[in-house]
């Protein structure tokens, strides 16, 4: 476990010094433009059955409720605005090349703001050239295999997560490669050992980056793409092994993960979009269910109950699947049809009620009556089934209505 955080150290050190190094590099500049756009949304969703009620207006297989006895009957309608959204892009050129920004925002509140119409930051960064600073989209994600859905959160088993990074890109054009530091985050599960109060300090410990790289190969019928992550899965605390005697207690192990994707083209405007993510430790990318390490064992029964010798970090397996097809009937009419898991591997320690496997699919039709409207209708369909066994599903029909908008160029008309 030493060898490993060691393995992490070096490799992220090297990366920041070669992204560093190419702070000085220069690029071809081009025009100043400044852009505002987003769109108005308003959902209505019928659910047959129940999610966590602070998820209600997104479809996240691992909210579902299993015993819904404490929620009430099945069935609930919610109406929802927080996919509305407002974003700032633009251009600045200087005299060694480029900056490019964009700041962009919507009102779905998660963390401790799940559940609330509030202002959650999507994307803050800038571009210079060779590097990126700020937040967006992880390089161990495909944003392009994301289906034409209104759903809000998307398929479980795609690698979907914003990070505030630092990034590379030496090659760019048809082959792009790029490296990234980003910021460490993990979920650790004490699983059973919550019932054991010796147990009951350890808590994550983020004391590396994250190592990203993508290699993605365009061609004429999409592209192809390769993104792997390295990462320390680390946690720590005080625990008491025999009474009055307060013992530190520090375990580590690497991570890792690899996710390759596809975009295919199909007739003139079709799309096979797919992906498969496999890895240790990566569940806080993939876009739901699963942690990143737990206990190795369960504790022993006792009353209160023991750490059993031997128990220490598990990194947890995970696979990821996604795949779907989106068709354009024609200009104005498209649907798009798939489906997406994610399936965890999980340890001795885990409790019962763990995440073990979430499905989601979809089907949907939308009508764009002009270019900056869009209404449409949505089947979905989510299953949640626990480490014990147990399982539920959820069917719901999401009804949207979107306007667009976009206002460019404001230097351009500023000049005329």
């Amino acid at each position: 476990m030493v060898r490993a955080k060691g393995v992490v150290r070096a490799v992220a050190l090297v990366a920041a010094v070669v992204i560093f190094s190419q702070l000085s590099g220069v690029a071809t500049a081009g025009e100043k433009t400044f852009e505002v756009y987003g769109y108005a949304e308003l959902d209505y969703i019928q659910d047959s059955g129940r999610v966590d009620p602070d998820w209600v207006d997104t479809l996240r297989p691992s909210k579902i409720i299993i015993d819904r006895s404490e929620y009430g009957s099945d069935g609930q309608a919610a109406f929802s605005v927080k996919q509305t959204l407002l974003g700032v892009k633009g251009n600045l050129p200087t005299d060694n090349g480029d900056v490019f920004f964009r700041i962009e925002l919507d009102l779905f509140g998660v963390g401790n703001n799940a559940g609330e119409t509030t202002f959650r930051l999507l994307h803050a960064y800038s571009e210079y050239g060779q590097v990126l600073a700020g937040l967006t989209n992880s390089l161990f994600m495909d944003g392009d295999i994301a289906p034409n859905s209104i759903d809000y959160w998307g398929p479980s088993g795609m690698i979907d997560v914003r990070n505030w990074q630092l990034r590379w890109t030496p090659l760019k054009g048809a082959s792009t490669f790029a490296i990234a530091l980003e910021k460490p985050s993990d979920d650790i599960d004490v699983g059973e050992l919550r019932t054991v109060p010796e147990f009951g300090g350890a808590k994550s410990n983020y004391d590396l980056p994250d190592l990203t790289a993508q290699f993605r190969q365009k061609y004429g019928f999409g592209h192809v793409q390769l993104a792997g992550v390295l990462r320390n899965i680390a946690v720590e605390g005080v625990v008491e092994l025999s009474p009055g005697v307060e013992t530190p207690y520090e375990e580590s192990d690497l991570g890792w993960g690899l996710d390759l994707t596809t975009t295919i083209k199909v007739l003139e405007k079709d799309v096979i979009r797919a992906g498969v993510a496999y890895g240790r430790g990566i569940a806080s990318y993939v876009n739901d269910g699963g942690m990143d390490g737990a206990p190795s064992l369960a504790p022993l029964p006792g009353n209160p109950p023991k750490i059993a010798p031997g128990t220490d970090l598990e990194i947890v397996k995970l696979l990821g699947i996604s795949a779907f097809y989106d068709r354009w009937w024609s200009d104005r009419w498209s649907s798009s049809i798939g489906y997406s898991s994610t399936q965890v591997d999980n340890t001795e320690g885990q409790g019962p009620e763990t995440f073990k496997e979430g499905q989601y699919a979809l089907v949907n039709l939308l009508h764009y009556p002009s270019n900056n409207l869009m209404v449409g209708a949505e089947l979905l369909w989510g299953k949640l089934e626990d480490l014990s066994g147990a399982s539920n599903d959820d069917k719901r029909i999401q009804l949207t209505v979107r306007y667009s908008f976009s206002k460019s160029n404001f230097f351009a008309k500023q000049n005329n």
